[in-house]
């Protein structure tokens, strides 16, 4: 299966600022990329790319005072499957856990998990640990939120999608992770 990925973004700058993106397809899909894999501007700005810890394409570049306009189009091949997941996977103990996954189980700006703590044990506390209390988060928050442009907002937090049951794609990702952390899931 094909994919057309693309986006034209434009923002005024009031001074010179430096910009960190993640508009890119995964490092995962290098070779499987038709058409221009990277990020152009206007006017022509150096862009430098880098892998994260995660082999997530970042860019980072500074933006000029006024006008700047970024955009990329390209398709992308991929073989349309689900992705490939373990139902028997654990839930180990926070005391088993390896030292460099607890920053997984924090609380964070927009994914306050220790305000939720109390909510997710009464609404997933009886469902199975592992693979199954993971899905059912998830389940559970494609379920109860209603998905609109018109919902996103940048100071937006887990907490808030819950409340008010709405948001974007990122509202839904934040939410099921602070749940996820709620339970002790990294």
């Amino acid at each position: 299966m094909f994919i057309r990925i693309g986006f034209e973004i434009s923002l005024e700058c009031t001074v010179e600022t430096p910009l960190l993106l993640a508009l890119l397809p995964h490092s995962s899909y290098g070779g499987r990329v038709i058409g221009a894999d990277r990020i152009c501007t206007r006017p022509d700005v150096p862009v430098q790319e880098f892998l994260d810890e995660f082999g997530n394409r970042r860019s980072r570049l500074v933006a000029p005072v006024g006008r700047l306009t970024l955009w990329s189009d390209c398709i992308v091949e991929n073989d349309g499957q689900p992705d490939v997941f373990n139902w028997n996977a654990r839930q180990h103990d926070i005391a088993d856990l390896p030292s460099e996954t607890l920053t997984y189980l924090t609380a964070s700006r927009y994914c306050e998990a220790d305000e939720l703590v109390e909510q997710a044990w009464a609404l997933f506390g009886q469902t199975p640990a592992g693979w199954a209390r993971v899905q059912a988060i998830c389940n559970w928050v494609h379920n109860h939120l209603t998905f609109g442009y018109h919902f996103g907002r940048p100071t937006k937090t887990a907490g808030d999608a819950l409340r008010e049951r709405t948001g974007v794609c990122r509202d839904f990702a934040q939410l099921s992770v602070a749940l996820c952390r709620a339970m002790n899931i990294p």
